[in-house]
């Protein structure tokens, strides 16, 4: 790999069912394997979806997995017969990792529903460390235009949420709904106003409603409100089935309520007149294409697509998940590698 690599690496591993949810250490530098590429970390998101990882809400795919996968760096290494990318390129890795390009739906431009789709921080070490490999062929060229800081939650949050727009089929200049304020939605919202839809925002929290209206909501109001008007297509980012019948009921006639988490409590009872019938649509979100984030990256740099960042340092990931849980901030969190100390600067455990 190199000389000038480091053996080490300072990283976090998750630990479901233990003390906290993850834990500092050290691990060996991993090596790319053919096809793939090392990439040093400079920036990492901080995702709900980590959060249902190291809390047990996804079942555990990885013993110890180092979570996160919204990692932004340069290539460091490059693995055997590895050309798509050149030392020193900056790149970002996803949630998609791998999929087996062989499946009918991978054939039929539908690889997020790949039955043996891989994916960083659950079935692979991602990014809440100082290394990472991944596969070059799924990695992301960055357009440099675009800080470390705001390209990070556009791996995933952003990804997911114009994946979740683009499902919803909201007509030109229509009504939009959104169910939950955070990472995903505050990215999603900025670019659904700017393609012209009438955003209405239903979330807990003063300060996301505030946020809401800043970036041109036009009502910001409780998660369990009605609409003030009726929607033509919602999407629900907040991981709670109880919200679903009330987004259902918040639809005109023809509406889509589009599901955008990995993980959801249950859903209540519906009824088919007031939730469905009408031709109400209920529909969710699989992951991503790879396509959904070429073409949200071009978008991103086109509009100026800026999260609102609380950056912490890389030591201090376990409190950034405990923010996110109890909603102590609005927009995103994103982890920075250039605030911390090396491995070799800082004494840890080893894993």
């Amino acid at each position: 790999m190199g000389d000038e690599l480091p053996r080490t690496m300072r990283a976090w591993e998750a630990t479901p069912g233990g003390p906290g949810r993850i834990r500092f250490g050290e691990r060996a530098v991993p090596e790319p394997a053919p096809g793939e590429v090392l990439v040093r970390i400079e920036a990492c998101g901080v995702c709900r979806t980590d959060l249902h990882v190291t809390e047990g809400d996804l079942p555990e795919h990885r013993a110890r997995v180092i979570p996160g996968h919204e990692a932004v760096g340069r290539v460091a290494a490059l693995g055997p017969g590895t050309g798509r990318f050149g030392l020193g390129e900056r790149v970002g890795i996803a949630w998609l990792r791998a999929t087996c390009g062989e499946c009918r739906w991978c054939r039929s431009g539908r690889e997020n529903l790949c039955p043996d789709a891989r994916f960083t921080g659950w079935d692979v070490d991602g990014g809440y460390a100082e290394f990472a490999t991944v596969p070059a062929a799924y990695a992301y060229r960055l357009p440099e235009g675009i800080p470390d800081e705001q390209a990070a939650p556009l791996l995933c949050a952003g990804i997911i949420g114009y994946r979740a727009l683009r499902r919803a089929e909201l007509p030109p200049g229509g009504r939009l709904g959104i169910y939950g304020f955070g990472a995903s939605a505050h990215l999603t919202a900025q670019i659904a106003i700017a393609q012209g839809a009438e955003v209405h925002v239903m979330t807990r929290g003063e300060g996301a409603q505030r946020l809401a209206l800043e970036l041109g909501a036009a009502s910001a109001e409780a998660a369990d409100a009605m609409p003030p008007v009726p929607l033509d297509a919602s999407i629900l980012f907040a991981p709670a089935g109880d919200l679903v019948p009330a987004a259902l009921a918040g639809l005109d006639q023809g509406g889509s309520l589009v599901v955008a988490g990995i993980h959801l409590s249950d859903i209540p009872a519906l009824n088919y007149e007031k939730h469905l019938f009408r031709e109400r649509r209920l529909t969710s979100v699989t992951a991503n294409t790879r396509q959904d984030g070429e073409e949200l990256f071009r978008l991103a740099a086109r509009l100026g697509l800026s999260g609102t960042v609380t950056s912490y340092p890389f030591e201090a990931a376990d409190q950034a998940l405990e923010d996110l849980a109890r909603g102590a901030f609005s927009g995103v969190a994103v982890l920075r590698m250039s605030d911390s100390p090396r491995a070799s600067d800082v004494a840890v455990n080893s894993m």
